[in-house]
């Protein structure tokens, strides 16, 4: 009996190790919830994240308010530590940092020096992903603010 029961709690907790990430999702901004003290907002964006062993696939695409194209795209290790830049007019290098299972840092460089920063953090029911950032963003202007985005269902 006892065999049993050290069992069913193992599997339980291998269950919620191979969970999947917390931001892994495809989330769509919120206009109307995200707000910039310096520089204007995206018009549009949409976040798309995948999971690929121990690395989390990031895409992010949208439009400015001027009509311009964002697309930016990279790989970063889901624990933390330095990614890979896939596609991207403004940055060369990222990496992050994971505080805990719902909220992280990045960085992205050029050169070797941090331009642009985000924290993102993921609601504790997993719907919104809120994420402030400063600094220069994959446009080339100076901003900073905060962008909600909601999880698509």
């Amino acid at each position: 009996m006892r065999y049993t029961k050290l069992m069913l709690v193992l599997l339980g907790f291998a269950a919620t190790l191979c969970a999947a990430d917390s931001f892994v999702g495809t989330w769509n901004m919120n206009p109307s919830k995200t707000v910039f003290k310096n520089g204007t907002s995206p018009f549009r964006q949409t976040v798309t994240i995948t999971e690929t062993g121990s690395d989390l696939n990031v895409k992010v695409a949208g439009t400015a308010v001027n009509g311009r194209k964002i697309s930016v795209s990279y790989t970063i290790p889901a624990a933390g530590g330095p990614g890979k830049i896939v596609e991207s007019s403004e940055y060369d290098g990222v990496s992050g940092t994971r505080i805990g299972p719902n909220e992280r840092e990045v960085s992205y460089m050029k050169g070797d020096k941090a331009i642009y920063t985000t924290h993102s953090k993921v609601s504790t029911d997993g719907n919104s992903l809120s994420v402030v950032s400063k600094g220069v963003n994959p446009l080339g202007d100076t901003v900073e603010g905060t962008v909600v985005y909601d999880k698509q269902k």
